[in-house]
């Protein structure tokens, strides 16, 4: 039992460490966010992490507790603790939630006045089961705060709560908030003065001479938040319990715990709906199997050998243990529920005979089943699984008439993924920025995947590494100006930018031109030796292997 015991301490230790980890993480994300929605999702993580991390301390505490008060009962004398009766666990599903809203008639019909808008989402908890839903943007265009994707707790016992809290977060705050209190301090003490100003700007951050250090009774703004970014705030609670399982859709009272005056307020109806069904185990697993011989009707001496289930409100008899586990419809079936009577009896103590009657009533009339067993000790368990039925049918009362369906919550979905995009330039997002070498592989393998498929021509971007390098003389600029009769270009006076596209834009009608056949030069006189040297060059150039040509440190300086 100790051992069981510190076990389950542990886990919850490891749940803690993991708990304040992830809080860690939280934290420094938020503080790397650049964008809103970002910083409203790792709020939200945030918020998430301190409640499970103190559901799990009030759980560790409460299990010190009674370990020490039940050592501190325990005596010498007694003969052991008697073992109580415990209803068995249980499955509970909310899903549906719908808050509904109240704006007015101005906001929403005729679309005046200022747009409001909340970052909403809901926080769910049975003991130290802790989950949260979804963020909703929420503005004057919604009529209703829906959540679809359902929660399911696993742990959860008839004497459940369930503690549904709505948190909401208004997107006009800046996320900056934490550093405002200084920046109203360095206007005032610019504003007022040099001596007033030294002396409120003291005041306001908290130096020797502000009322904290003073005595005083409190700063004059309140203090910066250790962790800058948006704020959620309880916007309204319910607690729901066992009598309000019902398998449908159904609403409850929601408690309002903001007024109109508050940055994050909604206008809320007071009442929420949503579906929250209940499964117990008793009702979805089987409790008690084994071999029962049955009395077949109008025949008393003939008895029948079936493997018998005992599952929710039925004690299923089949005829081989195959056939249960395979999920064939039994040959026979027994109803257990709230008004059956199940008596042990003893026929005949010589031939050591132990049956079992349950007797149901239908109608008018009363129906008796007699089971017989094979020993006493198969008859004590029996009558065991039984009673534990009935008390635990006792306990979830309704949730036990019949078996309610729960769906397992799907999931959720990750962010959407930005669509892939054609360019080439949207396919070189490198990590770090500086690898040219990952730069050179993307066009290297662009480049030889097009020349496998020649069929779709030159593309336009080779048309970037076919212009001079830095090293060729003006000479090379002038022959190849005069063979061709393209006008000749500029040098470009400023350097470039790295945007693939617009050198696409600029360059697509001239490699449309250079992919035609040059014209061929009339005869003219012999070239220079000038020309005549450094002809090898730009030869040698354009021999050069593929992936020197596409190497952006080379075209990347061509540029500038």
């Amino acid at each position: 039992m100790d051992s069981c015991r510190l076990g389950r301490d542990t886990d919850i230790q490891k749940k803690i460490d993991h708990e304040i980890r992830m809080r860690e993480g939280a934290c420094k994300l938020l503080a790397a966010c650049s964008q809103r929605e970002q910083a409203l999702e790792a709020t939200k993580s945030l918020l998430v992490c301190n409640s499970r991390i103190m559901a799990y301390m009030a759980e560790l505490q409460r299990r010190k507790e009674a370990q020490v008060a039940q050592h501190g009962a325990r005596r010498p004398s007694d003969a052991g603790p008697t073992e109580e009766r415990s209803p068995c666990r249980g499955r509970v599903c909310i899903s549906d939630l719908r808050i509904p809203l109240m704006w007015k008639d101005t906001e929403y019909f005729k679309n005046k006045g200022d747009l409001h808008r909340c970052a909403v989402f809901c926080l769910l908890q049975i003991g130290v089961e802790i989950y949260d839903t979804e963020m909703v943007l929420v503005d004057r265009t919604l009529t209703d705060i829906c959540f679809d994707n359902g929660v399911l707790f696993t742990e959860a016992g008839p004497d459940f709560e369930l503690k549904v809290e709505l948190f909401s977060a208004g997107l006009e705050e800046d996320s900056a908030l934490g550093s405002t209190p200084k920046k109203l301090a360095s206007k005032l003490s610019s504003s007022l003065g040099r001596s007033s100003g030294r002396r409120v700007r003291a005041a306001l951050d908290g130096g020797p001479g502000s009322p904290v250090s003073n005595g005083g009774s409190g700063p004059l703004l309140l203090p910066a938040p250790s962790v800058a970014g948006p704020k959620y705030h309880l916007l309204a609670h319910a607690v729901l319990s066992l009598a309000d399982v019902q398998d449908g859709f159904r609403t409850h009272d929601l408690t309002i715990t903001s007024s109109e005056e508050s940055s994050f307020w909604l206008p809320l109806y007071g009442s929420m709906c949503c579906r929250l069904a209940a499964q117990p185990s008793c009702m979805s697993q089987q409790m008690m199997c084994g071999f029962l011989k049955l009395q077949q009707a109008g025949e008393p001496q003939s008895w029948a050998r079936l493997y018998c289930v005992l599952r929710g409100t039925n004690l299923f008899c089949y005829r081989r243990p195959q056939d249960a586990e395979a999920h064939v419809e039994p040959a026979f079936t027994i109803a257990i529920n709230k008004e059956t009577r199940i008596r042990a009896t003893e026929k005949d103590a010589r031939s050591k005979l132990h049956s079992l009657s349950v007797t149901n009533r239908y109608g008018g009339e009363e129906v008796t089943h007699t089971l017989l067993a094979e020993s006493r000790a198969d008859v004590q368990r029996w009558m065991e699984a039984f009673w534990q039925q009935f008390y635990d049918m006792s306990q979830w009362k309704q949730c036990c008439d019949e078996l309610m369906k729960i769906d397992v919550p799907a999931p959720r979905r990750p962010p959407a993924l930005l669509a892939k995009q054609g360019s080439l330039y949207h396919e070189m997002a490198i990590e770090p920025a500086d690898d040219i070498e990952a730069v050179t592989d993307i066009l290297t393998r662009r480049a030889a995947g097009l020349e496998l498929r020649p069929g779709l021509g030159c593309p336009p971007w080779l048309a970037l590494f076919a212009e001079p390098l830095p090293g060729a003389s003006a000479s090379d600029t002038d022959s190849a100006s005069s063979s061709s009769p393209r006008p000749v270009r500029p040098l470009w006076s400023r350097p470039r930018t790295l945007s693939l596209d617009a050198k696409l834009s600029t360059l697509k009608g001239r490699a449309s031109r250079s992919q035609a056949p040059a014209p061929r030069p009339p005869p003219g006189p012999p070239r220079s030796s000038s020309s005549s040297s450094s002809s090898p060059d730009c030869e040698r150039q354009g021999r050069r292997p593929l992936r020197a040509q596409l190497d952006p440190r080379a075209w990347l300086q061509s540029q500038v």
